[in-house]
């Protein structure tokens, strides 16, 4: 059977093209997995902290963009070292199907969370710009997120990133234009640097910011990103022969069963048993430490983004709208920046809030897709997934329900969400079986222990502060 032509997919094209350019086309995924640092609820989360408390919670916003470098990070080394995302390798891992089903709910539960959030988000933009009713912009963002998916399938991963990066410049000019024009107070600022809370609802606000900022959902969505950017090409086989796995490092004799029965379609005919797997160093063709020094740049760049345009969008609160009655919710915000600083901020505000709907809603949808995949060995057409991850935040809008407190919620759910994908995440990276010589340094581990323990503290300090009032 004679082979077919198949497309220089990004790595091929990283290999042919010199200098800087080259290491150019390394660079993407990490820029799409921080819009997820960039949707509706980080604009809710943050506009609320900063006009309910000023300046007091810059600390969190900082803090968790650290977090989130070290996190996303982790996350896409294991997708590029392993050739798996973490929903893959978790679902390989998980052993009894009770338990991987209880994961999975979780995950899922996660994942319509972020939707809640991002189609509300762009249901209020549309609204705020265009008198459009709620419903009918819940249903529109939900119907360009399906769109911005049909490009990421049939175009390409690079193709979808171009989309999605081009929306994030929106998104940093929207959210920022304002803090150019009403700078906020710097002795404000660093007084905000001070870790400290005032009272529960600060709290409340705190784990909001951090579970918008370390959002579950980007951190199975990323490692699948990094996968599928960094696949070598696949070569043609004969159908009627299965394909063997392809593994980077070492694997465990207990790991090995369930990788060859979920088997990747990138290497030799199974005939061929006598000579050794090929490694995806070998079929990349570039070497998977200059994928992770790539990776660090990209994470760098997407994590200096999420984090400049997080932390404007609290600092343009807290200077224009600390103690403005009503600025609590984007209806509000909007509306006072309308009156205070003119109709351009205020416009450009709302077509951030948009663009943030539209983007983050695509990613979110691309990653429950590759939770359920990767846990449950299901793939549901796209469309019906994305209906029924619709469905919730469609019935939310209908029945008149807030948009700002529903955004300020998911964000907590959300951040119940992060130890569940953060703690296995640290784990898997730090474990020689998993990564070989690429798994985390001593202080790495360290770090990310440190980063799941702050989490996991801060929300039972939340649950017991709301439960007694």
């Amino acid at each position: 059977m004679p082979k077919t032509a198949t497309a220089p997919d990004a790595t091929t094209a990283a290999r042919r093209t010199p200098g800087v350019t080259r290491a150019a086309w390394l660079i993407g995924p990490a820029l799409v997995a921080g819009v997820a640092y960039l949707d509706p609820g980080n604009v809710a989360s943050n506009m609320t902290a900063g006009a309910r408390y000023g300046y007091l919670l810059v600390w969190v916003v900082v803090l968790g963009n650290v977090m989130a470098w070290l996190i996303q990070y982790l996350s896409a080394k294991l997708g590029i070292v392993t050739g798996r995302s973490l929903p893959e390798t978790l679902g390989a891992r998980i052993r009894r199907p009770w338990a991987r089903r209880a994961y999975w709910l979780q995950a899922e539960l996660v994942a319509m969370a972020t939707d809640i959030a991002e189609v509300i988000g762009g249901a209020v933009a549309l609204n705020l710009l265009f008198g459009v009713p709620l419903v009918w912009g819940g249903a529109i963002t939900g119907a360009v997120s399906i769109a911005l998916l049909l490009i990421q399938s049939r175009r390409g991963p690079r193709t979808f990133e171009f989309v999605v990066i081009g929306l994030l410049a929106i998104i940093a000019l929207g959210f920022t234009f304002g803090v150019l024009v009403a700078p906020p107070d710097a002795a404000g600022v660093v007084g905000g640097l001070v870790p400290r809370f005032e009272g529960t609802d600060s709290v409340l606000l705190a784990a909001s910011i951090l579970g918008a900022t370390i959002m579950p959902h980007a951190i199975y969505a990323h490692s699948a990103l990094a996968r599928d950017r960094f696949a070598p090409a696949r070569p043609a086989i004969d159908a009627d022969r299965a394909p063997r796995f392809v593994s980077l490092v070492p694997r465990s004799l207990s790991d090995r069963k369930d990788d060859r029965t979920a088997a990747h379609p990138l290497s030799r005919p199974s005939s061929d048993r006598s000579a050794p797997d090929p490694t995806l160093d070998e079929l990349r063709g570039i070497p998977t430490r200059r994928l992770l020094r790539a990776t660090k740049w990209d994470v760098s760049i997407a994590m200096l983004i999420a984090g400049t345009v997080n932390l404007c969008i609290l600092l343009l609160a807290a200077a224009n709208l600390a103690g403005v009655p009503g600025t609590d919710s984007l209806e509000g915000a909007y509306a006072a920046l309308y009156a205070g600083l003119g109709p351009l901020v205020a416009t450009l505000f709302a077509v951030g809030l948009l663009a943030s709907g539209l983007a983050s809603t695509s990613v979110g949808a691309y990653a429950g897709a590759e939770i359920m995949h990767g846990l449950l060995h299901i793939r549901v057409p796209l469309l019906a997934r994305r209906l029924v991850t619709l469905i919730p935040a469609l019935i939310i809008l209908a029945l008149g329900f807030d948009p700002t407190v529903a955004l300020v919620l998911s964000q907590v759910v959300l951040s119940f969400g992060i130890p569940f994908a953060l703690v296995p995440l640290v784990a898997l990276t730090a474990n020689r079986d998993v990564l070989g010589p690429f798994r985390n340094r001593v202080w790495t581990t360290i770090a990310g222990v440190a980063a799941s323990v702050f989490l996991i503290a801060l929300n039972g300090v939340l649950l017991f502060l709301v439960l007694t009032g």
